[in-house]
């Protein structure tokens, strides 16, 4: 599951004179689940850690400073990170170690499979972590669609002498609206799915724009993988001489 939420004080590129500006600010989708997982263990990580540095005795205390040093910035980076970043001008895709801009332009396809993915005009495939695809999600979301269907089609059978509520339930589902009994007519999405139909219709939208071109840019995030690199090799060094 995602959560799409608005930013507006996320900084955005900078616009050409006289472009229109645009229609919303960054929207943000990130994984709830992964979150509060994040959360969780960054928690056990300190508690068990500090706790290890106060009462332990000999090497230990430095052993659990070189092990939190290696895994809270992976923690950090698998969890708390990953966020999509979507605006009228690109896409910005933050994963645990790169950060990649795509303007909308230079972005080729956004394809869903057994992970979500994009693909630039060169064809490189960057992957959205943020964005992770839930087997459950989609199975729950086509059950649900599948009763929905069910209920509307007993309820427009039993609804077939009366003329008019026909034409009325026959309307409500071309509007997309709710069918008879207050069920949604619209299909069921899961919401990774959901958060991938919304950027592909912003890429449709937006593609041929001159504020969405320019160049694809990676940076690395040398602030998450230096330090677990430093815990890394502290690690080894204290295990080593031991």
């Amino acid at each position: 599951m995602t959560t799409p939420e608005h930013q507006p004080n996320d900084p955005e590129p900078t616009r050409p004179p006289g472009s229109a500006a645009p229609r919303y600010q960054d929207r943000v989708y990130r994984s709830p689940a992964a979150l509060v997982g994040g959360v969780l263990l960054l928690a056990l990580i300190g508690w068990l850690g500090i706790d290890a540095v106060v009462t332990g005795e000999g090497r230990t205390p430095w052993l659990a400073l070189a092990t939190m040093l290696l895994l809270v910035p992976l923690v950090v980076a698998y969890t708390l990170r990953p966020a999509v970043y979507v605006n009228d001008d690109r896409l910005r895709v933050r994963n645990p170690f790169r950060v990649i801009e795509l303007p909308w332009g230079q972005v080729a396809s956004l394809r869903s499979g057994f992970s979500n993915e994009v693909f630039d005009e060169s064809g490189t495939k960057y992957q959205l972590w943020a964005l992770p695809v839930s087997l459950r999600a989609r199975n729950k979301a086509v059950r649900a669609e599948t009763r929905a269907a069910a209920q509307a089609a007993r309820a427009a059978r039993a609804g077939s002498g009366s003329e008019g509520s026909g034409s009325g339930a026959r309307a409500s589902a071309g509007r997309g609206g709710l069918g008879p009994g207050g069920v949604p007519s619209g299909p069921k999405r899961a919401e990774s799915d959901r958060a991938m139909d919304e950027m592909r219709e912003m890429h449709e939208l937006r593609q041929s724009e001159e504020a969405a071109q320019g160049e694809v840019t990676v940076r690395w995030a040398y602030e998450i993988a230096g330090p677990a690199v430093v815990g890394a090799v502290l690690l080894a060094v204290l295990l080593g001489v031991g």
